[in-house]
């Protein structure tokens, strides 16, 4: 039986996605793994459903139910939420661009069981060498296993305990926003939870790379304020 329903919200980047996928199929625990695939190129939604069935995942193509422009989070969200419910297990976010290990996932299901007050339990992102990456530079230098925080979590790789999920209805969620990590983050402390960085579960991060266009915030700043403010993207 699955321990965990996994969620991996996609949109193209499929060697990345697959890298992803991969990674959680061969996790040292069962899981249900669900793959959103938010509104691709048709050479990605090929891919997605060619490789299902010999990795292992579940795959919902968001174009089969909304006509909403990707990125649809919050409907994946939702989605996400009502299915953990019924099967009465936590949600665990691994996002496109992350690789986990083999025990990554059983490490934050571990202290999740040990800390009957958390609401969300992330793992630490790395680069391709070990060390702290985006987001989590903040972090960057702490030597503790874990950090009880009062600072926003990522979702790169983010549990969210199943007394959390009862407790807050991501129906509520704003229609304005695209991202919610920052906002979910202070909902779960507003809860009465407590929110944890596991330093000792390190994933593997290449920043955006579920979102290329994001790069240019280091490329070409100019451009990617332009299209974030302009355009109305990536709106947190």
């Amino acid at each position: 039986m699955p321990q965990v329903l996994v969620i991996t919200p996609v949109k193209n980047s499929i060697e990345t996605t697959l890298d992803t996928a991969r990674a959680i199929a061969n996790s040292d625990l069962e899981v249900l793994h669900i793959i959103f695939n938010d509104f691709s190129s048709e050479e990605t939604k090929l891919e997605l459903e060619r490789n299902k069935g010999s990795i292992g995942y579940e795959l919902i193509h968001l174009e089969d139910i909304t006509d909403t422009p990707s990125p649809n989070y919050k409907l994946v969200l939702q989605i996400a939420q009502k299915k953990a419910l019924e099967l009465g297990l936590p949600l665990l976010v691994i996002e496109s661009d992350v690789v986990v290990e083999k025990d990554t996932i059983s490490k934050l299901l571990a202290h999740q069981k040990s800390h009957s007050s958390s609401g969300l339990t992330g793992s630490v992102t790395v680069d391709e060498s070990g060390e702290v990456n985006f987001p989590y530079l903040k972090f960057k230098g702490r030597k503790e296993s874990e950090i009880n925080t009062q600072r926003s979590l990522s979702f790169c790789c983010t549990l969210f305990s199943k007394e959390f999920l009862s407790a807050f209805d991501f129906t509520g969620l704003d229609d304005a926003k695209d991202w919610y990590d920052t906002f979910i983050s202070s909902k779960s402390l507003d809860c009465g939870f407590q929110n944890y960085v596991l330093m000792d579960a390190p994933v593997w991060h290449r920043p955006h790379g579920s979102r290329p266009w994001k790069q240019l915030k280091y490329k070409n700043p100019l451009k990617y304020y332009f299209l974030k403010y302009w355009k109305g993207l990536d709106k947190i």
